[in-house]
């Protein structure tokens, strides 16, 4: 045996097509599964189901085969494997779709919230889809014919491909037309395609946001009204995945909020947020576009509520023990609480209750002027939501203690979310009793609005993120809470009582606050204002 003779080589063609019948059979099981929902298997769709088959291999060879070219050929494929392992168990196993928003999210997100999501199945995932393919097109030895003839051959195997599409959709004209119209969504699951496009162009709004540093000046007249003479104490609580249905104080059937009820708290029971994810949620809520308008490239070119605010004369700190508060307090007072140095409520994980315990000092030490103070919550934030409360809260039994779902039933990952409901009330319980302290001093309120809800596994679908077209009510469907002192004295409980059961949404809390606060602006919508109408006194009315 010839132990010199050298490898036989692969062209760089076979390779491409190898490699995206690998993407198309091994990543897909999402897509596959979505289009047979949408199309069910029978004698008259089974022709053109195939049909899609072959055409979204040639689409993946059309769209890798233009990158994957000379020395790029093997880069640009194990990219692409890698990225589709990866976007393949995020869409199995929790039905998400990686988007531009949800690659906003990843973004934002930081190390703790992201090693919740590796599990082992992630890595395997990764390893067998991802890992060892990546292994063997980087070992393949590859054929180069020189540029003219590889150019040529390349030319004509996406002029093929063009081919099969454009046969494909005359022969299956009308089932095309229903994919591609009233189907759209199914498109959000072609893996790597979908992925790779958003990723593209969220890399590039990312660098037009980078290069764009003029911040616009958003309701420059805002004032405080002359006829404001009370301080006012607003405690604006940004919870985290929390669903609306899962708070007794709603309807639901477990006791998940016994000391909001003890408190009397108002619950808005039909608000919808802004988007699915933190990344889009957050920065809308403090927006005055709207959710119909938002665009986070925009909203991170302007002021926004907070910075309205501070400019008016009002006392803005914003506590945070998520991620980061998505660019809204980068101008007013922050403080991170994900760190024991800082928190002094922390066991596995610290607790969204430690940013209470540093409020009265605040408070004291700010003897003019109206406080708002912002506190954004851990909350429900999934996939691992046994880590979100402490023992002592674990109420509902048993639950769900992995952060890979797939291990649980949908019965314990139900008792897990629930006990971190369970916690979240408690900690707006603390807050409405430091409220209540400072009653004879303030007029005082709460304000509890969740920045999204989360899928539970109805429908095989698992946390959240989609694009908001195709997200479950689960997903935007979310708690608003209010809680008003004794010195709130012109509010006209019954006119909010009769009001509470309207539609709202996260468009309302940025005029919602300016009306508390009895802040003078033409930006001021009191349509939007939730306690518009309740008041027994015009609220110092922006004009």
């Amino acid at each position: 045996m010839n132990f010199s003779e050298p490898k036989r080589k692969i062209g760089g063609n076979a390779l491409l097509l190898l490699s995206c019948l690998l993407l198309v059979a091994g990543g897909n099981a999402r897509f596959v599964a979505q289009v047979l929902q949408a199309f069910p298997p029978s004698a008259s769709t089974l022709p053109a189901l195939l049909s899609l088959a072959v055409a979204f291999l040639a689409f993946n060879v059309v769209l890798l085969g233009g990158f994957a070219f000379g020395r790029m050929t093997k880069p640009v494929l194990i990219v692409a494997l890698l990225t589709a392992s990866v976007t393949a168990y995020f869409m199995d196993s929790f039905g998400t779709v990686i988007g531009e928003d949800m690659l906003r999210n990843a973004a934002q997100t930081n190390a703790g919230e992201a090693l919740d999501l590796v599990t082992f199945k992630l890595l395997a995932y990764f390893v067998l889809l991802g890992l060892l393919p990546s292994v063997l097109v980087w070992r393949a030895p590859l054929a180069w014919r020189g540029w003219r003839r590889e150019l040529v051959g390349r030319v004509k195997l996406l002029a093929l491909c063009l081919l099969a599409i454009a046969l494909m959709a005359m022969a299956f004209g009308g089932f095309y037309a229903s994919f591609l119209r009233a189907h759209k969504p199914l498109r959000s699951y072609a893996n790597p395609a979908y992925p790779l496009l958003a990723s593209l162009k969220f890399a590039g709004k990312a660098n037009q946001a980078a290069a764009s540093m003029k911040l616009a000046a958003v309701a420059p007249d805002a004032r405080i009204s002359e006829r404001d003479r009370h301080r006012e104490l607003i405690i604006l609580v940004i919870g985290e995945t929390a669903r609306a249905d899962r708070f007794s104080i709603n309807g639901y059937a477990r006791d998940t909020t016994p000391r909001l009820r003890e408190a009397n708290a108002i619950s808005l029971p039909d608000f919808r947020s802004c988007g699915t994810s933190t990344a889009i949620s957050v920065p809308c809520m403090f927006s005055p576009m709207g959710m119909a308008r938002f665009d986070p490239k925009k909203a991170a070119e302007e002021e926004n509520l907070l910075d309205i605010l501070q400019r008016a004369g009002v006392n803005v700190l914003w506590l945070d023990n998520n991620s980061d508060s998505k660019g809204i307090a980068l101008r007013v007072p922050y403080r991170d609480y994900k760190s024991p140095r800082i928190n002094t409520v922390c066991d596995t994980e610290c607790r969204d209750e430690g940013m209470l315990v540093p409020l009265q000092d605040y408070i004291d030490s700010h003897p003019a002027g109206d406080i708002v103070i912002v506190l954004h919550q851990m909350g429900n934030h999934g996939p691992a939501y046994y880590k979100r409360y402490p023992p002592a809260f674990e109420k509902f039994q048993p639950a769900c203690k992995s952060k890979d779902l797939s291990l649980c039933s949908q019965e314990e990952i139900g008792n897990a979310y629930d006990n971190a409901i369970l916690y979240t009330d408690h900690f707006l319980g603390k807050a409405i009793e430091l409220l209540k302290r400072n009653d004879a001093k303030f007029e005082t309120a709460l304000l509890y609005l969740s920045d999204h809800g989360e899928s539970l596994g109805e429908g095989g679908v698992y946390l959240h993120g989609l694009p908001r077209a195709i997200a479950p009510d689960s997903q935007v469907h979310v708690p608003a809470i209010l809680w008003f002192g004794s010195g709130f004295d012109e509010l006209d409980l019954s006119a909010l009582m009769r009001k509470r059961h309207q539609r709202f949404t996260h468009d309302h809390l940025f005029h919602t606050v300016l009306g508390f606060l009895e802040i003078r602006t033409g930006f001021y919508k009191p349509e939007l204002d939730i306690l518009d109408g309740c008041r027994k006194e015009p609220p110092g009315g922006p004009t």
